[in-house]
């Protein structure tokens, strides 16, 4: 289990436990994944985050809970 230091914040992203450094954003933390962010829906502490275009700008706090959903296309 991880947990926060001075320099980590700790989230739990689909119901795993990460460490980030601090100021880390939501597409910081995509493209660390290797998720793009065209294919993915998220939601941040129980709430749909709908602009993928504010995704930069979304820093993420020590204890935040994410669910990423990955769209698979099929037919």
């Amino acid at each position: 289990m991880a947990t926060a230091t001075a320099r980590e914040l700790v989230l739990t992203v689909n119901g795993d436990r990460r460490s980030v450094a601090p100021g880390t954003t939501l597409a910081g933390l995509l493209a660390a994944l290797e998720l793009d962010p065209r294919l993915i829906v998220v939601e941040r502490n129980r709430e749909i985050l709908r602009d993928r275009a504010t995704f930069d700008r979304v820093v993420l706090a020590d204890g935040d809970v994410l669910e990423l959903v990955h769209f698979v296309g099929g037919g």
